[in-house]
């Protein structure tokens, strides 16, 4: 960084005072303040996130000086704080609560310190284009030596994996970076000549070297996907190992995740387990944000608004199609076969048909009610909203099958997010809400209109089985075995047995030695009855209902039958009269068809490649 432009970066320092309390106190230096009064704010959301999670909640306290003297500070808003005008540079220090723990906000305690910027660094209002200047200090506790520093910010003068000073070009880069500090194993490869690192927190028995191996097939895949070149000079991976746990966040070089530990590969092990699948599958899912999203982005998101909702109706498009092509890339690098790969497919499909949601919210309305209903779901909304991550995988599915099918195999979907990288590479503006829709009737020079149509803006039943009898592989629609089938097992026999299998028509969890209900289905004989999630299962026709007992009791029964239910709601011992029903053919499993002809093998074998090329899972 040149001295003229350092002396104007804003410049932060971030301590962590004390794990025990989950505190940490940061500092934020502003060399040339508005004369008018300098606003400072700190994010409600973080991009990829679209919830307004109100981060500044977490700041205990915050004082203000200048030339060692106070300066009034007055809070405007529940984000927003206005210091009095000064002349010369304004310090502001404030206390950051960190205890989310999460990939979205900041986390300190005596084992580990992880955090987002939009957590924990101000921003300054007016000034969000000037370099920014980060000094991270060592905790001083006993509990914390040794600790080291694992991120994608750009060193200035730190150490490898140590404290001291980072940098970024502007505030919007700063946020972008998260920051993983504690003891932690790490292992480096390279894919398509580009730095990868992966570092992995909590407590595991990971095969370092496999996983490196593996995700090196993942990485070099996409990165050719998207034409050779990698938009980064280096990427981090920050994964967090918990007994239980899932989930990701995507940054412009690097990606927070937290999996089960049980998700990891230990030495030894062969295949790929269904646990470890589910984690390639996160490492591709994030990995591919860093095109689609990171830069091929919503116009709504250009500039990112922090400060409240972001609206778009694309959402489809980002999450949607990148929950496609995650376990497609799966396949495409040989880390899991056809078969498996029909099975994630049928799984994401059964998981679509078994919400009633999808006959009442279009993927637009989806994507658009991203910030008040998917990522705020409640009792009701298996029943009233669809996914834009597994409808949007599965729109993107249909429309890559139909490109490929009216141009016999020379176009795809993939020559429409290669054509978009290709637009948006050096583009300062997003993808505006049409544009998308545009864009790839021109790639591919089909009428898509009224494909689009069908899929993201009605709620009719996606036509799969005729999309994939095309390709020849056959779907079969069935009703699930038990409640743990998720679909993917195609059956031949037992059928009619299934159809007249009897269900309640409801979710539920086990709760402290009870069964509580979390969901009713819209149609189910459970609401028919009269009974609501939260009710508390006591006894069917006399009998103590338990977690253990409760599936047997039901399949020990027939469709028709009616039975007298016991329940608790509230504090009040309710009855009802339950009639069971036959399950519905909710559950979907795939399988290349026995016979197919040239043209559909040809089709085939473009979209998932030889069966002979790929490898074969446990």
């Amino acid at each position: 960084m040149c001295p003229m432009k350092k002396s104007k970066a804003i410049h932060y320092q971030l301590d962590p005072v004390n794990a025990n309390a989950h505190l940490l106190h940061v500092s934020c230096r502003i060399p040339r303040p508005d004369a008018k009064g300098q606003q400072l704010s700190l994010p409600a959301w973080i991009p990829g996130s679209y919830l307004i999670r109100e981060f500044a909640r977490h700041i205990v306290w915050l004082k203000a000086e200048c030339n060692g003297q106070p300066v009034a500070v007055e809070k405007i808003d529940k984000a927003t704080w206005l210091c009095a005008p000064v002349q010369g540079e304004l310090l502001i220090r404030y206390e950051v609560y960190a205890f989310d723990l999460s990939v979205r906000g900041a986390y300190f305690d005596s084992q580990r310190l992880f955090f987002n910027g939009t957590s924990v660094f101000l921003q300054v209002a007016g000034q969000g284009s000037r370099a920014c200047i980060v000094d991270i200090l060592p905790p001083k506790a006993d509990d914390c030596k040794g600790w080291r520093v694992a991120t994608a910010l750009p060193r200035l003068d730190a150490p490898k994996h140590g404290f001291g000073t980072y940098i970024a070009d502007d505030y919007d880069e700063l946020i972008d970076h998260p920051v993983e500090i504690g003891h932690f194993d790490q292992i480096e490869f390279k894919a398509n000549g580009v730095a990868h690192e992966l570092v992995i927190a909590g407590r595991h028995s990971a095969d370092l070297k496999r996983l490196a191996r593996d995700m090196k097939k993942i990485c070099a895949a996409q990165i050719d996907f998207f034409g050779g070149k990698a938009p980064f000079e280096r990427y981090v991976f920050l994964v967090l190992a918990v007994g239980d746990g899932y989930g990701g966040l995507e940054h412009r070089a690097s990606t927070a995740l937290i999996c089960s530990r049980d998700d990891l590969p230990r030495k030894g092990q062969s295949g790929i387990s269904d646990a470890y699948r589910t984690f390639l599958g996160l490492v591709s899912h994030e990995y591919f944000h860093t095109w689609n999203v990171k830069r091929i982005k919503p116009a709504a998101f250009v500039p990112y608004e922090l400060s409240r909702e972001n609206y778009t109706r694309l959402l489809w498009a980002f999450e949607g199609i990148t929950s496609y092509y995650d376990d497609l890339f799966l396949l495409r690098c040989g880390l899991i076969g056809i078969d498996d790969y029909l099975k994630l497919l049928a799984q994401t499909m059964t998981g679509v048909q078994r919400g009633a949601g999808r006959l009442k919210q279009t993927l637009e309305e989806s994507s658009l009610d991203a910030w008040s209903k998917y990522y705020r779901q409640d009792e009701n909304s298996p029943n009233s909203l669809v996914s834009y991550y597994t409808k949007g995988a599965l729109a993107a599915l249909l429309l890559d099958l139909q490109i490929r099918r009216q141009t016999r195999g020379r176009k795809s979907l993939d020559d429409v997010m290669y054509g978009l990288w290709q637009h948006y590479l050096d583009s300062p503006r997003g993808v505006s809400e049409t544009e998308w829709e545009q864009i790839a009737g021109q790639i591919t020079g089909l009428p898509l209109q009224s494909l689009f149509d069908r899929l993201l803006r009605s709620t009719e039943e996606l036509p799969l089985a005729d999309a994939l009898a095309a390709f020849a592989i056959e779907l079969q629609l069935r009703p699930a075995e038990s409640a743990a089938d998720k679909g993917g097992k195609y059956l031949c026999d037992e059928l009619s047995r299934l159809a007249q299998r009897p269900v309640l028509g409801v979710r539920s969890a086990s709760d402290a030695g009870v069964v509580k209900l979390t969901h009713v289905l819209d149609g189910g004989a459970a609401q028919a009855a009269g009974l609501a999630a939260n009710d508390v299962l006591i006894a069917l026709d006399g009998l103590r209902v338990t977690p253990a007992n409760l599936d047997k009791m039901i399949e020990n029964r027939a469709a028709g039958d009616t039975l007298l239910v016991h329940a608790f709601r509230r504090d009040e011992l309710m009855t009802f009269k339950l009639t069971l029903k036959p399950a519905a053919a909710d559950t979907v499993a795939l399988r290349l068809a026995d016979q197919a002809d040239a043209g559909q093998l040809a089709l085939r074998q473009g979209w998932l490649g030889r069966p002979d090329n790929l490898v074969k899972s446990e």
